[in-house]
């Protein structure tokens, strides 16, 4: 489906959303995974020498490295990334009332839902003497990554910092992109954030850079303050930050590959134009790579929201960054014969934020397997759960969503399992530990329940 913008909009600007028709084809989940829009701007391989490059650096030269990064990327010198404790006080201090009071608002009901989901630990007796555990711990250190580029996401301070609170890490680091308009520190309203939930290590340190800095560590020598290696790496960025954080898997945890963003609407003929179009361009202001995806059954509706988007952008303030988002590949209409087929679509996709515009939203929310986030209705949108929702908004992205999780309590925590069994327990299965063993060729394991009960102990 392609447009032209209206004359109000400015000239080198114009809507292109493409359309895909599915109606009348019966495909396989393979082949919708390969049909629906997504970015191909680059490759992965791109991105991944790209990153591999930048841990090479910093692993290599430490902070030296990080100070050609500062100054190739974000334009600034910088000789140590560790932000001042002055500078935190100085930015709440100087918070506007308003957003402070939006930000508190923001932390009380992240808290509420967070406080909510630790699992309780569980202690099971299989026999008397016999009884397995598991406990819950928190990871001892986490690094939490704020983006910082187009759009300085104090929100994301929030969805970073209260789950790893609330399951009860003690050490919390966080890094954002050094800002050559605030003299190559975070912006104001980020450090803000963080002082305002007590976070006092905080990095000037933006991309792939913060992810391989947090997960290798940096050494300091003479007056430099180390950056002392971490346990998890949580936060949404860009493609780089998305690869750094999955080259780093294994080396350390990591919440999701929560990269560029993007939205998906499943929608009928009882979904309104405005409200769709709204919510298609509120992500897609992100970022010039941002996903805006429509799926539905009316025709009539997609050109309707086709007009309500040419109107809409041009005269929304990032115009042309909206409208780059809304003509790429990654971005379009689909078109499906009926819900059940609209369902798969979304199934497929497995979007990042999923809004259900249909009748009867809850129960087709109910039927969807694979979504970050799941917003039911008119009144549901992304943007609520971008700031106040209580919900996360650090979510899994390109199609991720269907075998990971957004970023939650226990993000932070690790199930351990504690296995206690007393002389009777253990003689009671000593006999099937030692045909097991005997079956795997492993007769050492058998020996080793044996000797327990040798006469000569």
């Amino acid at each position: 489906m392609t447009t032209s913008s209206d004359t109000s909009a400015p000239a080198a600007a114009s809507l292109d959303f493409r359309s895909i028709d599915f109606r009348g084809r019966h495909l396989s989940l393979a082949e919708l995974r390969a049909a629906v829009p997504r970015a191909r701007h680059q490759t992965m391989a791109d991105a991944e020498q790209k990153v591999q490059d930048i841990i090479s650096a910093v692993r290599s030269q430490g902070f030296a490295a990080l100070s050609d990064l500062a100054k190739t990327f974000d334009g600034v010198e910088q000789s140590h990334p560790r932000v001042p404790a002055e500078a935190l006080t100085q930015a709440l201090a100087e918070l506007d009332p308003a957003v402070r009071a939006a930000l508190e608002e923001s932390i009380s009901r992240a808290r509420q839902f967070a406080d909510q989901q630790r699992p309780a630990n569980v202690d099971v007796g299989l026999a008397d003497g016999a009884v397995v555990s598991q406990n819950w711990i928190p990871v001892g250190r986490v690094g939490l990554y704020v983006p910082g580029g187009l759009a300085p996401l104090a929100s994301s301070v929030i969805m970073n910092v209260v789950p790893a609170v609330a399951a009860g890490v003690e050490s919390i680091a966080l890094a954002s992109p050094p800002q050559k308009d605030f003299g190559g520190l975070p912006h104001p309203t980020i450090l803000a954030a963080a002082k305002l939930l007590g976070i006092d290590e905080v990095y000037a340190i933006g991309g792939a850079q913060a992810i391989v800095s947090f997960a290798y560590g940096i050494p300091g020598s003479g007056d430099e303050l180390p950056i002392e290696p971490v346990d998890v790496v949580t936060g949404p960025g860009n493609i780089f930050v998305a690869t750094a954080k999955r080259l780093v898997k294994g080396v350390v945890g990591i919440d999701s590959e929560a990269g560029t963003t993007e939205i998906a609407i499943l929608a009928d003929s009882t979904a309104h134009a405005p409200l769709v179009a709204a919510d298609l361009i509120s992500q897609a202001e992100h970022d010039p790579k941002a996903a805006s995806v429509l799926v539905t059954d009316d025709a009539e509706l997609a050109d309707a929201v086709v007009i309500e988007l040419e109107r809409q952008a041009a005269a929304t303030k990032h115009s042309a960054r909206v409208l780059e988002a809304l003509s790429g590949p990654q971005s379009g209409v689909v078109l499906v014969d009926d819900l059940e087929q609209g369902i798969a679509v979304c199934n497929a996709y497995a979007a990042e934020h999923l809004e259900i515009m249909t009748a009867d939203a809850a129960a087709v929310a109910s039927r969807i397997r694979n979504a970050g986030a799941i917003f039911v209705g008119d009144y549901s949108p992304v943007s609520l759960g971008d700031y106040c929702a209580g919900s996360n908004h650090v979510l899994p992205t390109s199609g991720t969503a269907a075998f990971s999780s957004g970023l939650n309590v226990t993000t932070f925590l690790r199930a351990v399992q504690v296995i206690n069994y007393n002389r009777a327990a253990l003689e009671q299965v000593s006999g099937h530990i030692v045909s097991l063993s005997g079956a795997e060729d492993l007769p050492g394991h058998g020996d080793a329940v044996r000797i327990r009960f040798a006469n000569d102990l």
